[in-house]
């Protein structure tokens, strides 16, 4: 129901009343019902270079977000999953502890962390390790120290529960046969988990893609990601009809490409 209302919206024109956007269904004094499509705000989309850098910055940043938690996070699933028994229960506690504390709580305490006069900066001025404080606040830098710390976790929970399931006699029989452990790991152990590396990228680049909280708090006014965008568009200039069709074009451009992969998928697993 939400999508569909953003839909509705995103076909209207924005006027100066509450609510701030045209009917897109009316009733005709014959009592027929009329319904009334525009598609200026599609349009204002592809003639203004701001909703396209946004895109594009959003999805360079989800993008090497996730990349850079995979390699954190892989490391990290396999050690837990190799790990006793009795420990992975440990381990994994300590993965998912930040979830006990809230969202926006997280976020401020990174703040604290890196800010100029932060837990970092002191830190190192004190070891002697820098002369002056690193500008790490405000930039592009920040921004990924954010959406990593709060993202890795759901790259580290799917990659453990695929690990966890592989047969160990696989990595046994290579050995056997006489492959090296490095060897046995990008042929046997790599390839078996994409299960996981696939579900732990959606997670993380989903939400990374859209996120507000993040780039707000921690970014500077030139990080324009597409959800900080939608609530300019949505609370600034009380433009609904742009920002709902910003938030369904951002949903096709995100659900396209999985719908696609699922297809595909599902085609290989029947074949």
């Amino acid at each position: 129901m939400p999508f569909f209302f953003t839909l509705k919206i995103s076909f209207a024109e924005s006027v100066i009343r509450i609510p701030p956007f045209t009917d897109v269904l009316t009733r005709t004094a014959d009592h027929h019902l009329r319904l009334t499509l525009s598609l200026t705000s599609f349009r204002y989309l592809f003639t203004d270079e701001l909703y396209g850098l946004a895109y594009l910055f959003s999805l360079r940043t989800a993008f090497l977000s996730t990349l850079i938690c995979l390699l954190l996070g892989y490391p990290i699933a396999y050690a837990i999953a190799r790990a006793p028994r009795s420990a992975q229960n440990i381990l994994l506690l300590i993965v998912i502890l930040p979830f006990w504390t809230s969202f926006l709580l997280r976020v401020y305490a990174l703040e604290a962390i890196i800010d100029n006069d932060g837990l970092l900066n002191t830190l190192l001025l004190r070891l002697g390790l820098i002369s002056h404080p690193l500008i790490i606040m405000r930039t592009n830098l920040a921004i990924y120290i954010g959406i990593i710390y709060s993202y890795l976790p759901f790259m580290v929970l799917p990659l453990f529960a695929t690990l966890e399931k592989l047969d160990r006699s696989l990595i046994e029989a290579a050995t056997d046969l006489g492959s090296p452990p490095w060897r046995a790991f990008l042929e046997i152990t790599v390839p078996l988990s994409m299960p996981g590396v696939i579900a732990g990228s959606l997670l993380v680049f989903i939400p990374a893609v859209g996120e507000f909280v993040i780039p707000s708090l921690l970014g500077g006014p030139g990080n324009l990601m597409i959800g900080r965008v939608m609530w300019d568009e949505f609370f600034g200039n009380h433009d609904w009809p742009v920002a709902a069709a910003v938030a369904i074009a951002f949903l096709v451009l995100l659900v396209g490409p999985i719908a696609i992969y699922q297809h595909v998928s599902g085609r290989q697993l029947e074949g």
